[in-house]
C-alpha cells in the first residue's frame, strides 16, 4: 500500500493511504468508527436505482457496465479530461471506455471519486490495487471475473442494506415493487418514491403530453383542475398501497405565489389547451399543486423532500444529443428562502404540514436550511423537518463537513436522519461508510478539543442512530 513519510518534530509519522483508519485523526474518532458506526446497516431512503434491474437481480458483463454506464459523477471528469464523447456516453467498446477512466483517474486529485473509486474496488472485489493506466488492465479481469457470480442483488447485501426507496413518477404501475415484495429470497425492502415534478412543470413543453399519460394511469379524464388533483390522489393512494412512504420534488426554483382556485384553474386549463405557459407565470400553478399535495401527504404520514437549486441542463446543444441527467447540471445561486417559508407556513398554519426534509445544493445556503426548518418544529414529532444529508456535487469531504457543521450549531444533530446514495449504481453505497467516518471524525474531534464530554458510550449511541436508528423511526409511518 503506497506510504508517505512525514517528518514532524523529529519524529517519522507513517501515512498509509485509505487504511483502516481512513479520515479518522483522533483515537476517539476511530472508536466511534469502529466500534459503533461502521456495523451500522443501511437505509437508503433515496435513490435512482432501477427496480427491474434489482428485481431481476442483474449481472453485469464488465466493470464498465456496472460502473460507468449512467454515473455522471465519472462523465463530468471524463469531459473535463478532454474525453471524446464516444468514450463517455458513446458505443466505443467497453474496455476502451475503462481504460480512458483508469487514465483519468490519477488526476482527481482531491475529488472525492478518486476515494470512491477505490472504496469500492475493495468492498466490492477485494482490489487493493491503485487504478491507473499501469493496473487497468489486471483490474478490469478480475472485476469481470468477479461479475460472474456477483449480482446486483449481491451487491445491496453485501453492503448490509436493509430498505430501499427508489424515485418513481406517478404513472409508474410499480409491478417490480409488487413482485419484490413477494419475493421472500430477497430480505431487503425495496418501496416506490413518488416523485410528480412532470405534474409540476407546468411550463415544460412535454407537459399536455404528460399530463394526458396521468390521466390513463389514474382512469380520470384530466380536464380541469379539480380532475387532475383527483388523479394525484388516486396515484398517491396506489403508491401508498404498494408501500410508498415518502414523495421528492426537484425545486430548481421555489415559487410560492398564491392565487384563487378559479385563477389557477384557468391557468391550467390555458396550458392543456396548448397555450406556452412561461416560467413566471407558472408560480400560481405550482404553488397551489405543492399545497394540495402537502396536505395528502400529511394526511398518510409521508415524508416530503424538497431538493432546491440545481441549475439543469445548461449546454442546449448536449441537451439536444443526449437528454437530461447526462453531467450538465450545476449548482443554482437563486435566493428561495421567502419563498420556501411561505410554503412550508401556508401548510403549517392549517396544521397540515407533512415531515419534511429539504436538500440544498449550493453550500452558502446551509445555514439558510439549519434555521428555517426549526421554525416549524413541534407537534410531537423528532425533527419534524429536517435539513437534508450535503447533496449532488457536496457529498465530499467539505460539503459533508460544512453541513453537519451548520446542523450541528444550529440544531440537534444527533436528531439527523443521516446519509443517502441518490446514485443509480449498485456500487455506490460505500458512500456510506465515506459518510459515517467524516462524522466520527467531527464529533471525535469535539470531545478531544474539550468542546463535549468523552461519553463515548452516549456518542457512539448517537452515531448509531444518525447512521440508521433515526432515519428507519423519522420514516415509519
Amino acid at each position: 500500500m503506497p506510504c508517505l513519510m512525514i517528518r514532524k518534530k523529529g519524529e517519522t509519522v507513517m501515512k498509509t493511504f485509505m487504511d483502516q483508519d481512513f479520515l479518522l485523526t483522533t483515537p476517539t474518532a476511530r472508536t466511534l468508527y469502529h466500534d459503533y458506526a461502521k456495523g451500522c446497516p443501511i437505509f437508503d431512503f433515496h435513490c435512482h436505482l432501477p427496480v427491474q434491474e434489482i428485481y431481476e437481480d442483474r449481472k453485469f458483463a464488465n466493470l464498465t457496465e456496472a460502473w460507468l454506464g449512467g454515473d455522471h459523477y465519472k462523465w463530468r471528469l471524463l469531459r473535463e479530461m478532454g474525453v471524446e464523447e464516444g468514450y463517455v456516453t458513446g458505443n466505443k467498446p467497453d474496455y476502451e471506455k475503462f481504460m480512458k477512466y483508469a487514465e483519468m483517474l490519477p488526476y482527481a486529485i482531491g475529488n472525492p471519486m478518486y476515494h470512491w473509486t477505490h472504496m469500492e474496488l475493495r468492498h466490492f472485489f477485494g482490489i487493493y490495487d491503485l487504478l491507473s493506466p499501469k493496473t487497468a488492465e489486471k483490474i478490469y479481469a478480475k472485476a469481470e471475473e468477479k461479475l460472474k457470480t456477483l449480482s446486483a442483488r449481491q451487491m445491496i447485501l453485501m453492503s448490509n442494506v436493509t430498505k430501499i426507496v427508489t424515485t418513481d413518477d406517478p404513472t409508474d404501475d410499480l409491478k417490480y415493487h409488487k413482485l419484490l415484495a413477494q419475493d421472500d429470497s430477497f430480505p431487503v425492502d425495496v418501496l416506490p418514491g413518488f416523485r410528480p415534478d412532470k405534474a409540476l412543470n407546468i411550463e415544460a413543453p412535454l407537459f399536455v403530453g404528460y399530463i394526458k399519460k396521468l390521466g390513463e394511469a389514474s382512469h380520470i379524464d384530466i380536464c380541469d383542475l379539480d380532475s387532475l388533483c383527483l388523479a394525484l390522489s388516486a396515484r398517491i393512494a396506489y403508491f401508498d398501497a404498494c408501500g410508498c412512504v415518502c414523495s421528492d420534488h426537484g425545486l430548481e426554483i421555489v415559487m410560492y405565489e398564491e392565487a384563487t382556485k378559479e385563477e389557477v384553474n384557468a391557468l391550467l386549463c390555458r396550458a392543456l389547451a396548448g397555450e406556452k405557459i412561461t416560467s413566471s407565470q407558472a408560480a400560481p400553478y405550482k404553488t397551489y399543486i405543492l399545497h394540495y399535495l402537502g396536505k395528502e401527504y400529511a394526511k398518510l404520514g409521508w415524508v416530503q423532500q424538497y431538493h432546491i437549486g440545481a441549475l439543469r441542463n445548461n449546454s442546449s446543444r448536449r441537451f439536444a444529443e443526449l437528454g437530461p441527467d447526462t453531467g450538465f447540471d450545476a449548482m443554482g445561486d437563486r435566493c428561495f428562502a421567502e419563498n420556501l417559508s411561505a410554503l412550508l407556513d401556508a401548510l403549517d398554519r392549517e396544521n397540515n404540514l407533512p415531515k419534511t426534509i429539504l436538500y440544498c445544493l449550493n453550500p452558502r445556503d446551509n445555514e439558510v436550511l439549519a434555521t428555517l426548518k426549526n421554525c416549524f418544529a413541534g407537534g410531537g414529532i423528532v425533527s419534524r423537518v429536517q435539513y437534508g444529508s450535503a447533496w449532488w456535487f457536496n457529498d465530499q469531504k467539505d460539503g459533508i463537513e460544512k453541513q453537519l457543521t451548520a446542523l450541528s450549531q444550529v440544531g440537534l444533530l444527533s436528531k439527523f436522519v443521516g446519509m443517502l446514495t441518490d446514485s443509480r449504481s449498485f456500487l455506490s453505497y460505500p458512500r456510506h461508510e465515506y459518510f459515517r467516518r467524516i462524522l466520527c471524525n467531527l464529533l471525535g474531534n469535539l470531545i478531544e478539543n474539550g468542546e463535549y464530554p468523552p461519553d463515548i458510550e452516549f456518542v457512539g449511541g448517537v452515531v448509531k442512530d444518525i447512521c440508521y436508528h433515526n432515519a428507519m423511526a423519522y420514516f415509519a409511518k
